[in-house]
């Protein structure tokens, strides 16, 4: 039975909850300043004034998005010292040089070059304009790099010794930053980013055109967030294969619970559908697809798989929410695959811009990345219990000395002021969505003529008088 007063377990709900709300907006806005980027190079390009409203209505979008991410992130690593001390005493000294790198090299590259970006129409060059957003871009992947290779760290940890006083000391800074399961990681959540924004633009794309609205707006960024379901959908697949073969090899425990298998053996199913039993060590009413999940993993059904029963009880992963998280991520990763075929297919037939259905799909596939992005952590993050690093310290070490009802008051205030904030923040987001670009005109004649913009000259005129 589940205390509900336990510290560790509240402790951890609400690290959960804050990491879950704020992981959505950093990989939004990793997706869309890049795609950003592409779309401020293409009105350089071509001239065309469509691509700048575009451009200068999802810049706002971003901006939102981006404040929230920074107020939510700062509210997460705050915890490392309330909730998590005896984590962040343990391995600080292998974690806190990454995060700190992450501020030096990323954070002040994007704050830098944000304001020029925002607010740099008519007051810097073009070409000014457009190095700002890029760099903007190549910010929010460094940090993407630096937060992944310390998660991925505390995944496969390497590269590091124990001392006398029980704390973590790095012995090689390559092994640490370049952990054995980084890479995949850092290519899947960069894709993941990516086909977020994709389905967030290609959702808004297809809302205008079911209105009949902003249609010229609407078809570039709907062919450009469908160009990209087609061709990184199909390659999200590839990597996350790869990256579930690097789990088996270094978390196998955490595989076992993404199948929902409980004995090693070869020629196991692939569960479509079950009902993980912790009790009983099986999964019942099984919807499988025989020798599938051996083939998947290994290439052959005579393949082995690992299973739970090879740790004791107390070293297993929650099976239920790790083999649900698992198929929500793979079930939606199959949509977009779908979506990136039809609208190969739509396109090939000269209706990609006119199938209403089609639209309605892709309206409906809005939070789709969203929802992906946080099964995905919940397979990472509950998999790897009952550990913070994997293998070397558990998430019961890792806690501060705190009383559970003083974690569970801040855990409610933290949703309280959460659903307030950030629940204004998404509703000014919804709104800039459904003004849509042409809602912009009088802002760009005020930035385009300066000076000569009809407010300032009804001031003038009326000191003159």
């Amino acid at each position: 039975m589940i205390d509900i007063l336990d510290p560790v377990l509240l402790a951890r709900v609400q690290f959960a909850f804050v990491v879950s709300f704020h992981i959505i907006f950093p990989a939004f806005t990793i997706g869309l300043a890049s795609w950003l980027a592409v779309v401020e190079w293409r009105w350089l390009r071509t001239g065309n004034k469509v691509y700048e409203q575009v451009y200068r209505m999802w810049s706002k979008i971003f901006a939102v998005c981006f404040g929230m991410g920074v107020v939510s992130g700062v509210v997460m690593s705050y915890q490392f010292g309330t909730n998590w001390s005896l984590f962040s005493d343990t391995v600080g000294n292998v974690i806190g040089p990454l995060l700190g790198y992450e501020v030096l090299t990323a954070f002040f590259l994007e704050a830098s070059f944000l304001g020029i970006m925002l607010f740099g129409w008519g007051r810097v060059s073009k070409k000014m304009h457009f190095a700002s957003t890029v760099i903007v871009a190549v910010g929010t992947l460094i940090s993407a790099f630096w937060i992944l290779s310390a998660n991925s760290w505390m995944q496969t940890p390497q590269g590091f010794e124990i001392r006398a006083d029980g704390l973590f000391y790095p012995t090689s800074w390559f092994e640490i930053v370049f952990n054995p399961s980084f890479p995949y990681r850092f290519f899947h959540m960069i894709l993941a980013a990516y086909l977020t924004t994709a389905f967030v633009v290609g959702g808004t794309a297809a809302f205008y055109m079911i209105k009949g609205i902003h249609l010229k707006h609407a078809k570039v960024m709907f062919g450009m967030a469908m160009l990209m379901a087609v061709f990184a959908a199909p390659l999200q697949l590839l990597i996350g294969h790869a990256h579930g073969e690097n789990t088996m090899e270094y978390q196998p425990t955490k595989v076992a619970a993404m199948e929902g298998n409980w004995e090693t053996g070869a020629n196991k199913p692939l569960y479509l559908f079950g009902m993980p039993n912790e009790e009983t060590e099986t999964t019942d009413y099984g919807i499988a697809i025989p020798g599938g999940a051996s083939w998947v993993l290994t290439g052959s059904t005579s393949g082995v798989i690992p299973g739970l029963k090879d740790v004791p009880e107390d070293q297993r992963p929650p099976v239920a929410i790790v083999f649900w998280s698992f198929r929500i991520m793979v079930g939606l990763g199959v949509a977009m695959i779908f979506t990136g075929i039809m609208a190969a297919f739509l396109y090939g037939r000269k209706t990609l811009f006119k199938n209403k259905c089609f639209h309605m799909w892709c309206v409906a596939m809005i939070p789709s990345g969203f929802l992906a992005l946080l099964a995905g952590w919940f397979v990472t993050e509950v998999g790897r219990q009952p550990y913070t690093v994997y293998g070397v310290m558990k998430t019961a070490n890792s806690i501060s000395p705190v009383i559970a009802e003083q974690v569970m008051m801040t855990l409610i205030g933290f949703i309280v002021v959460y659903v307030f904030i950030f629940g204004a923040g998404i509703h000014y987001v919804v709104k800039l969505v459904r003004k849509g670009p042409d809602s912009l005109k009088e802002k760009e004649k005020f930035y385009d003529h300066g000076l000569e913009s009809s407010m300032v000259k009804a001031v003038t005129e009326g000191e003159s008088k």
